[in-house]
């Protein structure tokens, strides 16, 4: 079945009709428009959906930033989308276009992608965090994405890995991964500054580690394409603060999407919801 999966972020949304064998044809992406507020932002959404929509699509799959209700299709009150408070986003979709419509987080998406069809394919416990702007993460177990008791789970970037910090984060505690470490962060940083900044992501992974005892760790977003600079001191690192007695046995590896995964994940959230 060609499923339209549709990637909401804060600056850019992405949309393409994606196949079985996880296929983007018809790839878009356009502003995102946020700082205009809600009305403009999902304008812009049904121009992305409408530039990559054929008579062939069959439903529709959304990945939002957070928090959201994936049973309801409500999104909640994401920090970068201004004005998005407790939106029906699917009942909108499905009105406006008479498609079947899903929507999931983003990063939840993103993990599932490369659970199923990119670098964590063929194992069965995937984590996976796009390190950017922000970091957001996704648990995928046996091909489904894991949400938790409440529908919040896999908020690892807001793990604290430092109590005494007084580096507030964005969701307004400080010593969160993401306040100490996101891009930002690395963007801001000197060369030398390199080891500690590894060192910091890497204590975070053996907490990762510890707690789900993961198959393959798989790392996105723009910080990871520092290659092997980055990933060879995480491999490092991360064994130093976990007990997992495996832990030099798990990979941690890049991201095999990059624009497309989202468009990708939301899909395959459609397809495995059928």
């Amino acid at each position: 079945m060609a499923v339209l999966g549709v990637d909401i972020g804060g600056t850019k949304i992405a949309a393409g009709r994606v196949n079985a064998r996880a296929e983007v044809e018809g790839f878009r992406s356009i502003p995102t428009l946020a700082s205009r507020g809600f009305e403009v932002s999902l304008g812009q959404i049904w121009r992305a959906v409408e530039s990559s929509l054929t008579p062939q699509v069959q439903a529709i799959g959304i990945c939002a930033p957070g928090p959201l209700d994936v049973k309801t299709g409500v999104v909640l009150n994401p920090p970068n989308l201004p004005g998005w408070h407790n939106v029906p986003l699917a009942k909108f979709a499905k009105d406006k276009f008479g498609l079947p419509v899903v929507i999931e987080n983003d990063c939840n998406a993103a993990g599932l992608a490369e659970a199923l069809h990119g670098a964590g394919r063929g194992y069965s416990h995937v984590f996976y965090a796009a390190i950017g702007t922000g970091i957001g993460s996704g648990i995928v177990l046996d091909g489904k994405i894991f949400h938790g008791a409440h529908g919040a789970g896999a908020e690892a970037g807001h793990m604290c890995i430092d109590y005494r910090s007084s580096i507030l984060c964005g969701c307004g505690t400080a010593g969160c991964i993401e306040a100490l470490a996101s891009g930002r962060v690395f963007d801001d940083a000197a060369d030398e500054d390199l080891d500690e900044l590894a060192g910091r992501l890497g204590a975070w992974l053996g907490a990762v580690i510890s707690l789900l005892d993961p198959g393959i760790i798989v790392l996105g977003g723009g910080v990871a394409q520092m290659g092997e600079p980055l990933f060879g001191r995480l491999r490092a690192a991360a064994p130093r603060w976990t007990v997992n007695p495996y832990s030099r046995e798990i990979p941690i590896v890049p991201a095999q999407f990059g624009a497309e995964s989202g468009v990708i994940g939301a899909a395959a959230v459609v397809i495995g919801a059928q």
